[in-house]
Order: structure tokens, then sequence, then C-alpha cells
């Protein structure tokens, strides 16, 4: 049996993404953008929530694509505060369509998202070595940096917290522990 991250448990959702998709490493803008969006939808809940309400929110906001989000209007705002498929939270949902703006906005920028957001760990995933869960932070100097600077290019629900989880999911750092099997396949990428 492979030896994960105790903070997977057993549901065969969390294994799953433990799996193939946290922390491995991403420079697919769609992708980033995704999970910018999915973690500030977290903020407050837990992560299997949102696993739950994946689908519905790949559906419900466009497959992502922050061109589309950029334009929501009030009507569409509306439509998603009663779509209970997702996290119907107002506040959660304007910050998705105000994020799609600013990452518009970065792209245009900086030429992507992905040059953006790499260079809080200088283009390379940042690899700890934590010998158990309670060990790893919830904010490091890094997620700090991201958090303001985001929050000065106008995104919101972007927290020193929300942005180190951000970090971790889409391969900034390396936050597996060391005896995890996941942790050492990351580190040979």
């Amino acid at each position: 049996m492979k030896q994960r991250c105790k903070w997977v448990g057993s549901d065969p959702l969390y294994i799953k993404y433990h799996d193939t998709e946290w922390g491995i490493p991403l420079h697919d803008d769609r992708r980033l953008f995704e999970f910018l969006i999915l973690e500030g939808a977290q903020a407050g809940l837990s992560w299997i929530t949102v696993l739950k309400k994946r689908q519905n929110y790949t559906e419900s906001f466009n497959n992502f694509d922050p061109e589309k989000i950029a334009r929501y209007d009030s009507n569409k705002i509306a439509e998603l505060l009663s779509n209970k498929g997702i996290i119907r939270n107002r506040l959660k949902i304007a910050a998705a369509v105000q994020n799609a703006r600013s990452f518009l906005a970065v792209q245009e920028k900086f030429g992507s998202f992905d040059a953006y957001i790499w260079r809080f760990v200088n283009g390379e995933p940042a690899v700890n070595k934590w010998k158990t869960c309670k060990e790893i932070p919830v904010k490091t100097a890094e997620s700090i940096a991201m958090s303001n600077d985001l929050k000065k290019r106008g995104f919101k629900f972007v927290g020193p917290t929300i942005c180190y989880a951000y970090m971790q999911a889409v391969g900034l750092v390396n936050d597996h522990t060391i005896d995890c099997f996941r942790y050492n396949e990351l580190r040979a990428r």
C-alpha cells in the first residue's frame, strides 16, 4: 500500500486529488486560474467541499475561461447565486469575476499568468522536507508577498493562507511529507 500524506485519509476523491494533482507544478494559465477560483471558494470551508462541487464549478463558470467570466453581469451573478451545485456566497462569486478581470490584466502585462505567478518561487518549486503534516505552515514569506502583490492588482480572496494553499495545489511548493510516495516523484521532476 502506498504511503500518502496523512491529511488525505480514505476518501477516494481526496486520494485521487492527492495522487494526480496536488503539488504537481502547473504552467497552464487556465488551470492556474481554476485553482485560484477554487482556493478562494474554499475560504472558511473544507477542501473536500470544493472537490465535491468542482465539476459544477467547471460547468457553471464556463470551464474557468477568464475572458467569459470577466464579462459576467448581474444576471449571471444572480444565476450563480441560485445554483445549488456551487458555494453560493455573493462575495466569493463577485471575487471570481473580479479575479478574472485582474487575471487578464496580469496576462497582458507579463505575457502569461504562469510567468507572473512562478516569480514568487524564482521559477522553481520550493521543496520542503516535512516529516509530519503538523510541521507544514499555513503561510510563508512567499505567500505573504504573493498575497500583497495580488491584492495590489485587484484580486480578492487571496490572503496569505489562501495563497499558500494555492502554492501547494499548483506545485509552487512540494509540501508532501517525506514519507509520502509523491514527495520523491515530484522532487525528481
